[in-house]
């Protein structure tokens, strides 16, 4: 007995132009997911670079080299650190500011950046309108530090009845003209009536390290550099700024203690990108930023270095970078700083 065949018929075959129609739709299928790849549901693809404005072993590269580990475990991809230094951090952010607006490059300034406008009046950038700020990294309060084999007082009432004495024999390292260093030293000099040379270094890195090395005398430093040479006892720490100890150094007293309720000074670290990024793409960054800063391990080291991860929204950031422009602005001319 013969069985019919009950296959399927064959579809009928497709004409030239059914061909190209079809070919056409798969082309563009294979675009609109090659783009959205590249976009930011793609976000990181690639390596990303962050330029840090200075050398590495400052206060910068102590927050922006564990959120690289950091973000290479989350991403699986590299955050490749570019040290610029000098000019106070100018140098680096001119780069950062002339960098292609997609995403792979990144900016890791601070309070310098916003010192900057007012210490340089011809800068070839402008902090606030060719950048977007994206988060707060980190903030932690300056603690004023001194190399205990030149200054060999342990408090800080001691240290300005030292100063007071003699006008002018003891210096200070900053991490630039116009740095946060340097503002906080002559913020320091304006309230206390006293007189510290000013020694700038192409960044905090070397001048720490002249610091340890007895070259300079003492240091307005971010706590976050100097923390690991204090517990080291190579530096001593005199005192915190702001109105609280930091839970850090519970026996560093902090400014409003010892009378100077007014010298309110914090280094903090900020995220930007070259203005133009695309919004999705920064978007995803934030969202990146913040995975990072839940992070353990993160979280650690910042306590560490006496610091706080930033909890500000994208906007609020902004808001706070504009507003620390014009504060500053108000130091620089109050103190009459200028650049050596």
């Amino acid at each position: 007995m013969q069985h019919k065949d009950h296959a399927t018929p064959c579809a009928p075959p497709l004409h030239r132009r059914d061909l190209l129609r079809t070919a056409g739709a798969a082309g563009l299928a294979l675009a609109t997911g090659g783009a959205w790849a590249q976009g930011a549901g793609g976000w990181p693809s690639k390596p990303v670079n962050l330029i840090v404005p200075f050398p590495a072993g400052g206060g910068t590269d102590a927050f922006a080299r564990p959120l690289a580990a950091q973000f290479s475990k989350s991403t699986g991809k590299t955050l490749v650190i570019d040290n610029r230094g000098g000019a106070g951090g100018t140098v680096g952010a001119s780069a950062a500011a002339k960098a292609h607006a997609d995403g792979y490059n990144l900016f890791m300034g601070g309070v310098h950046h916003v010192i900057a406008p007012s210490m340089y009046p011809k800068l070839d950038y402008d902090i606030e309108k060719d950048f977007v700020p994206l988060a707060l990294l980190a903030s932690v309060p300056q603690v004023v530090v001194v190399n205990p084999r030149n200054i060999k007082v342990t408090d800080i009432r001691q240290f300005l009845e030292l100063v007071k004495a003699s006008p002018g024999k003891f210096n200070y390292g900053s991490a630039g003209a116009g740095s946060s260093h340097h503002l906080a030293g002559e913020l320091f000099k304006l309230q206390t009536g006293t007189f510290i040379t000013h020694i700038p270094y192409r960044g905090a890195g070397p001048a720490l390290q002249d610091l340890i090395a007895g070259n300079v005398d003492m240091m307005f430093d971010g706590l976050g550099s100097s923390a690991t040479h204090i517990k080291g006892g190579r530096i001593r720490a005199l005192m915190v700024s702001g109105p609280k100890r930091n839970p850090a150094f519970p026996d560093v007293p902090c400014a409003a203690e010892v009378g100077l309720p007014d010298y309110t000074v914090s280094t903090w670290y900020g995220l930007w990108t070259p203005k133009g990024t695309p919004a999705d793409v920064q978007a995803r960054i934030v969202e990146e930023v913040r995975r990072l800063g839940s992070a353990e391990e993160i979280k650690t080291i910042w306590a560490g270095n006496g610091a706080e991860f930033g909890q500000l929204s994208q906007a609020d950031f902004g808001k706070m970078v504009s507003s620390e422009v014009r504060r500053w602005a108000q130091v620089v001319k109050a103190s009459g700083a200028k650049l050596e």
